[in-house]
């Protein structure tokens, strides 16, 4: 088992499946979120709620989970004029983009998370960076992030690695994974506590959990969660 590894954790479905991920993996594990002015901050109430969890369903989870930092980046919002940011309508953009995508965010999550594990001595950065069930986002994309990791590399002198354990996996194949790693009660636990929804609505519980039930992320995760269900990898 290697040794630590630093979770980029925002309190959503695939940063906790990558969190329990990393705690069968890694003998000491710290996670990271941030504020950036994002529209569904709901998502950061539900971080401790998560991470309590974890430490309850596996005592040696709880005996890996280290320290939980939180940063703000409120510039990424300063800068930004996009659905996650603003209260806009959800649409798609002439480049092909949906207005959801912030531009440079998991650049910045990357490169401040580099920063921070490079301070604490660990050299292994967790993500939930996905492309193949995902909104299209470049900076999602396997290719952007080998080459950010190249960067960081050099940047730094250090061989930082980043594993994106979600990269090649649809979104009923994530929740297949919380299974295995957790499962049921982990599952109930990502269904039930984490947050997705862009719209930051938590007034409904559906199956898949809570959500407007409308947008993009709430999508993804209604439709990973029927294949799931019904025993389906699609």
């Amino acid at each position: 088992m290697s040794r630590s590894a630093l979770v980029l954790f925002s309190g959503g479905q695939d940063s906790a499946t990558c969190l329990a991920w990393a705690l069968t993996r890694y003998e000491h594990v710290e996670t990271l979120g941030f504020h950036y002015g994002q529209r569904h901050q709901i998502e950061l109430e539900r971080r401790p709620i998560v991470i309590s969890g974890l430490r309850q369903l596996n005592p040696e989870w709880s005996v890996r989970l280290a320290d939980d930092h939180m940063l703000n980046l409120g510039i990424l919002g300063d800068i930004s004029d996009t659905a996650l940011t603003r209260e806009t309508e959800i649409a798609m953009q002439e480049n092909g983009l949906p207005n959801t995508f912030v531009p440079g965010r998991n650049i910045l999550f990357l490169t401040v998370a580099a920063a921070l594990a490079y301070r604490r001595g660990i050299k292994t950065l967790v993500g939930g960076m996905c492309e193949t069930d995902y909104s299209g986002y470049p900076d999602c994309r396997d290719e952007s992030l080998r080459a950010l990791e190249h960067a960081l590399q050099l940047g730094m002198q250090t061989d930082m690695t980043l594993e994106t354990p979600l990269m090649w996996l649809t979104k009923a194949a994530t929740w297949t994974l919380a299974d295995t790693l957790g499962g049921k009660a982990l599952v109930e636990l990502i269904r039930t506590e984490t947050h997705t929804c862009y719209l930051g609505q938590r007034d409904t519980l559906h199956a898949w959990g809570y959500g407007c039930g409308a947008c993009p992320a709430c999508e993804l995760r209604a439709y990973g969660y029927k294949y799931y269900s019904a025993g389906t990898a699609a």
